[in-house]
């Protein structure tokens, strides 16, 4: 699928190079889970702390060399049999057919004339691989057991992807044939290609995203060899760290949301044939059709026989598109920066500021982000900032002030100034926040433009200097419109003109801002809770379960099957509790500079 179809063709290979004792394997499996489960490092040594990490995987790794379950032959060799296989339980497949484009890798080609929005795939529920067809294979019984398969099904969805892999026998094998065995993820990047990445904005979400993984690897490393539910398991004899990485970033890259039958909740699925299309700017054009019980898919425009079928993805970001799909989209008109923003606890007017928001809905404390457009804010940022730069009098005004109900409802509309000084205060701010970003990469724009035109770097090389470079670019327009934006305000402040007047009649024009007209309604989602940070969550209230000894614990109770629940539930709690402080902290943190900028305004 895309560029995630980029890989190394594995040839067949035999059994494991050396015998390895259980006993050593074990005790590196649990210094791996107790260094992964170790609380956050401090500011400055996540790079430590992921060498450390990765350092102890390839321990792992080199003792479970020729371990991991391959197939003879290439995928290209088996997309004959996926797509007889397709034909055969109902499956369209006439008008396309399987090709490899040179610059996405394996997608979807045309063989004759398609309309735009005419149906030209569905892939029917049987088909399909879904955490639902997870509860009722071999990991059943484990899954009614297990917290994390229960809470998290992109998981689920792998160990059920593995244990078919390893099955013979198996109904999807069609399908599991034909996927890359190698990805281009993080996950799959060198030591140093990740260091090219060390000053992005993203890079903490590379950090995660390789510590949670390894930690659930350890975990379930111990869950296969010591539950008894887990003994049927194919996985017992050979569960190695590269059977487990190819299987989350197979999920990862391919994963999405179908309903289940009755239509009353959706779940995880893995869609045959439908994953090879690769992305192009666009609208989702995929859905699912209940009465049919089938995934469809309508042409996302006219395409002529022999033209590469694309479909949209999605509103990803490119951090989005290089984690967790492994390849960068040029010209992506929905990139942005994530950017962590608070107001300090510590600050004489925090308890105003904190209301004034939640009216609004808003976090005092949040993960914002600027977007590649224009203006690079959203209505909720803008809402934000606002009230971030607002004096004691206009906190008032908008607390206990005559509309003060009414006037909540414009602090996202740019048609609405709080007063021009307060504009003023919060492009500056914006301005100076984005700067003081551009400061922490170790290369300049120019200097990665640079880079890129040399001839010989590798796949990850690139991507990862694409992506810091456009990281850069949009705070640079950040910077440029944050001047822009003050120093228009600026006049409009010297030239003494009136601010505009809230009207009753002007409800209608809130709906529709100017800060938000650019933006698709999904963004306003991903910047309160966005998909790494979910992810992050669950891993982590799930793996709370493990102790400081590495025993594995099912249902609360080491080692125990029918412990309470009660216990776990409120060490949940107190961990999520735990992550949300440090969170705040941390937020205080970044923002201090900007803060005393905001502050001296005032």
């Amino acid at each position: 699928m895309g560029k995630k179809s980029r890989v190394k063709t594995q040839k067949s290979g035999g059994g494991a190079t050396s015998a390895v004792s259980p006993k050593d394997m074990m005790n590196i499996i649990s210094e791996l889970l107790q260094k992964c489960s170790s609380p956050a490092p401090a500011p400055g040594k996540e790079w430590e702390e992921y060498v450390q990490i990765r350092s102890l995987v390839e321990r792992i790794r080199k003792k479970q060399k020729g371990l991991s379950v391959i197939f003879d032959g290439t995928r290209e060799d088996f997309f004959p049999e996926l797509m007889a296989w397709a034909a055969e339980n109902g499956a369209s497949t006439e008008g396309f057919e399987i090709a490899n484009f040179p610059e996405e890798g394996f997608g979807l080609k045309a063989t004759r004339d398609i309309k735009a929005e005419e149906l030209f795939l569905w892939i029917p529920r049987n088909m399909l691989m879904t955490v639902e067809s997870a509860k009722n294979s071999v990991l059943g019984l484990l899954y009614s057991q297990d917290r994390i398969l229960q809470a998290m099904g992109n998981i689920a969805l792998a160990f059920h992807l593995l244990c078919e892999r390893a099955d013979p026998n198996s109904f999807w094998l069609p399908y599991i044939k034909t996927l890359p065995s190698e990805y281009d993820t993080p996950l799959y990047f060198e030591e140093e290609e990740v260091h090219y990445l060390q000053s992005a904005q993203a890079i903490n979400d590379v950090y995660s995203q390789y510590k949670n993984t390894a930690r659930q690897y350890a975990y379930f490393y111990k869950v296969i060899q010591t539950h008894p539910n887990a003994s049927k398991l194919p996985l017992k004899d050979a569960f190695t760290f590269d059977d487990y990485r190819w299987a989350v970033s197979s999920v990862m890259t391919r994963q999405n949301q179908i309903p289940t039958e009755d239509g009353n909740r959706v779940t995880l699925a893995l869609i045959p044939l439908w994953d090879m299309c690769n992305h192009t700017n666009g609208l989702i054009t995929t859905g699912y059709n209940l009465e049919d019980d089938r995934c469809e898919c309508v042409a996302l425009q006219d395409y002529k026989a022999d033209e590469q079928i694309y479909i949209f993805y999605g509103t990803r970001s490119n951090a989005e598109f290089v984690i967790h799909n492994g390849f960068f989209f040029d010209n992506n008109s929905h990139d942005r920066v994530k950017i962590k923003l608070g107001v300090s606890k510590s600050e004489r007017l925090y308890a105003m500021k904190a209301e004034v928001l939640a009216r609004a809905g808003i976090p005092s404390s949040s993960i914002f982000a600027l977007h590649c457009s224009e203006p690079p804010i959203s209505a909720q940022l803008l809402a934000f900032l606002r009230v971030f730069c607002m004096s004691e009098d206009e906190l008032k005004e908008y607390l206990v002030g005559e509309h003060a109900i009414d006037k909540i409802f414009t602090l996202g509309n740019a048609e609405f100034p709080v007063s021009w000084d307060n504009e003023i205060k919060l492009w500056t701010f914006l301005e100076t926040r984005a700067a003081l970003l551009l400061k922490t990469y170790k290369t300049t724009s120019e200097a990665d433009r640079s880079l890129l035109e040399k001839p010989d770097l590798s796949f990850h090389f690139k991507i990862a200097i694409k992506l810091r470079l456009a990281e850069k670019e949009i705070l640079e327009k950040a910077v440029a419109s944050g001047q822009a934006k003050r120093e228009y305000f600026q006049k409009k402040l010297e030239e003494g003109a009136p601010l505009p007047k809230y009207e009753e009649s002007n409800i209608s024009m809130l709906e529709n801002s100017v800060s938000d007209s650019k933006l698709p309604i999904i963004l306003g989602k991903l910047e309160e809770a966005d998909e790494t940070g979910e992810q992050e969550l669950k891993m982590t209230e799930a793996l709370s379960k493990v102790n400081a000894g590495g025993d594995v614990l099912v249902n609360g109770d080491s080692k125990q099957l029918n412990g309470t629940n009660t216990e776990n539930e409120e060490t949940l709690h107190r961990e999520e509790n735990a992550m949300k402080t440090d969170d705040a902290k941390e937020n205080v943190e970044e923002i201090t500079e900007c803060n005393k900028v905001a502050e001296g305004q005032s």
